[in-house]
């Protein structure tokens, strides 16, 4: 892993140093109610499920997805949209019930990848393996016609050696500190995406993958704001920074900076859609708390 080119301007230690801010003021689990934190996080889960499949092709407003988890038991799902729908709920279930005690290893991504990829059935040969064919990452216009490609993936002969790599360098570089954890993921990010590690299903493993590192590192209010919906939003300029970087990760100047800048925005955008809603309960409470007290008072009076 090349990163002698990694320059960590003033713009990304402010980036970095307001998430932390937020990080370390995160109060919500003592200051909300339970139920309005399950609200917040059933929200945040929904938007997305939604967000990460759309980005995918998938079609499914929020509204339709909320009541497709409704009945989620029934395990029955007629179209792709729907399939890929139900993995991604469930793999997020169990990130969310278990992300402390999943290691970070190549047989635990490849059986998160088997979830996610659960109910489809197009999918049934290759999920929880490694990629067999080339999945160069083509441009298509609305025909469906390939217009050539756009990024150069690894071979499916490079693809293990890679994966072994990158996990290794991950997790010694969480071990040794030298670098900061939002640095560590993002940088993940874009090497995982750029090995294209599986067949299908790439784009919606990272970004589980990303909440996952994310709890892993103490951002623990991750699951009550959705980072997938900041990236449906600012789809254009996510392709353009993660192909930017990308394209120079083969040459001897990598260029992380651009990518790096892109990620550390939407996770401050992330915090900030959450700082407003809490804002919310914040006020919804006081002025609960002043209706019950001035009703209180209004009873001593008449006593």
């Amino acid at each position: 892993m090349n990163i002698s080119t990694l320059e960590i301007t003033p713009h990304i230690l402010q980036l970095i140093a307001e998430i932390d801010e937020f990080k370390g003021s995160w109060r919500a689990l003592g200051t909300l109610a339970p139920e309005r934190l399950a609200a917040l996080r059933k929200v945040a889960t929904i938007e997305s499920i939604g967000s990460s499949t759309r980005i995918e092709g998938a079609k499914l407003s929020d509204r339709q997805i909320e009541a497709l988890l409704s009945n989620i038991e029934q395990k029955s799902f007629r179209t792709r949209d729907e399939q890929e729908v139900a993995g991604y709920a469930e793999v997020m279930q169990i990130l969310f019930e278990s992300w402390e005690m999943i290691p970070l290893t190549e047989n635990y991504i490849k059986q998160l990848h088997s979830i996610l990829l659960q109910y489809s059935y197009k999918d049934e040969r290759h999920r929880g393996n490694y990629k067999s064919v080339e999945n160069h990452i083509e441009a298509f216009d609305q025909q469906g016609k390939s217009l050539g490609i756009l990024f150069v993936t690894a071979s499916p002969f490079e693809t293990p050696l890679l994966m072994e790599e990158l996990l290794c360098w991950t997790r010694d570089a969480f071990a040794e500190k030298l670098l900061h954890p939002l640095l560590i993921i993002g940088i993940f990010i874009v090497q995982f995406l750029a090995i294209h590690p599986f067949q299908d299903g790439n784009g919606r493993l990272y970004r589980v993958l990303t909440t996952w590192l994310l709890l892993k590192s103490g951002y623990t209010y991750v699951p009550y704001s959705s980072l997938e919906t900041i990236i449906e939003q600012n789809k254009d300029s996510y392709y353009l920074a993660l192909r930017r970087t990308q394209k120079s990760l083969k040459t001897d100047k990598p260029n992380w900076t651009t990518w790096l800048q892109f990620f550390l925005h939407s996770l401050k955008r992330q915090k900030d859609n959450l700082a407003v809603k809490l804002n919310r309960e914040q006020i919804k409470n006081e002025t609960l708390f002043s209706t019950e007290s001035l009703s209180q008072q209004e009873k001593l009076v008449s006593i």
